[in-house]
């Protein structure tokens, strides 16, 4: 899964503003998120981070997030929009656990540093959650894909340490059209809350989940659709030739709808699209989406497709 970064992009840093930082304070804030969220937040310390989902009862999606330990919290990264209700769902669990919950998306900045030697100019190695500290916070390698470059959470003036190592100062759009060449989904994006299922979605070859680590909120129904093979879509990333899809447009084949696309930029996007339908044994014409035709791929660091 330490795949490099892809070749020829320069290397550079963007702040990404749709994200934004919540802390979990305490001495149970381990075993707290531990309780909630897919992964293994005992494996989380200064020198480790993940990536996590915080699900619904049945399993299917709700936040995700990248989590590292830094100034004795554990850092997590939702959405900015939807970081309230994050806040408010985690305050529904907390009863007597030894915990403090606040945003600090006002003193906290999350970024991403990406191209060839991003990793290494943060003195990072290309594996997963490899973290160090910098800038006043953190940053490690992205938990998902090493391919992303690494991930940071610095306080406004950590920015001028990201400069000091000679990256360039990016828009973070050129971030996702990385992400989307990848073919790697993100929350509020390619995810729909309390619909969205992380398998389909790829998201356990994405270190999402823990297989090993006991319950946590949708645990159950999570490993029930991996040990039963119950997932009959999958998200691929597809090449629009033609006008890009918007977001939920329906994938057709000869007529019958296959599929729905997800977030898209630049001929780049993801879609969601049924595994039978468009297996190399299923024959028929292109797939198409509004006024393109689409070509789909298997991302090269899903192994288990």
């Amino acid at each position: 899964m330490a795949m490099g970064m892809k070749a020829g992009m320069m290397a550079g840093y963007a702040v990404l503003e749709h994200r934004g930082v919540v802390a979990v304070s305490g001495e149970d804030r381990a075993a707290f998120l531990q309780g909630l969220v897919s992964n293994d937040v005992l494996k989380v310390g200064p020198a480790h981070a993940a990536y996590a989902l915080f699900l619904t009862p049945q399993g299917k999606f709700l936040h995700d997030f990248t989590l590292a330990d830094a100034d004795g919290a554990l850092l997590l990264d939702p959405e900015t929009e939807r970081r309230a209700d994050l806040l408010r769902r985690l305050k529904m669990y907390k009863l007597r656990s030894r915990i403090a919950l606040e945003d600090r998306a006002d003193s906290l900045r999350v970024a991403v540093a990406f191209g060839e030697g991003a990793l290494a100019a943060l003195g990072l190695p290309a594996e997963p959650g490899a973290a160090v500290p910098f800038g006043g916070g953190v940053a490690f390698t992205d938990p998902r894909l090493p391919a992303l470059g690494a991930r940071l959470f610095l306080p406004a003036e950590g920015i001028a340490a990201l400069e000091a190592t000679g990256l360039t100062r990016r828009d973070a759009a050129d971030h996702d059209r990385l992400r989307l060449s990848l073919g790697v989904p993100e929350g509020g994006r390619d995810l729909i809350p309390e619909k969205s299922i992380p398998l389909e979605n790829r998201l356990d070859a994405l270190n999402a989940i823990s297989w090993d680590k006991g319950c946590y909120m949708g645990q159950e129904l999570t490993a029930r659709t991996r040990y039963r093979a119950l997932i009959r879509k999958k998200l691929f990333p597809v090449t629009a030739e033609g006008p890009l899809p918007a977001p939920g447009t329906p994938v057709t084949r000869d007529g019958k709808d296959v599929g729905e696309i997800r977030s898209g930029r630049d001929g780049l996007a993801l879609a969601l699209l049924r595994l039978e339908d468009v297996a190399e044994t299923a024959g028929g014409g292109p797939l198409t989406a509004g006024g393109a035709v689409l070509t789909h791929r298997v991302p090269e660091w899903d192994v288990t497709s």
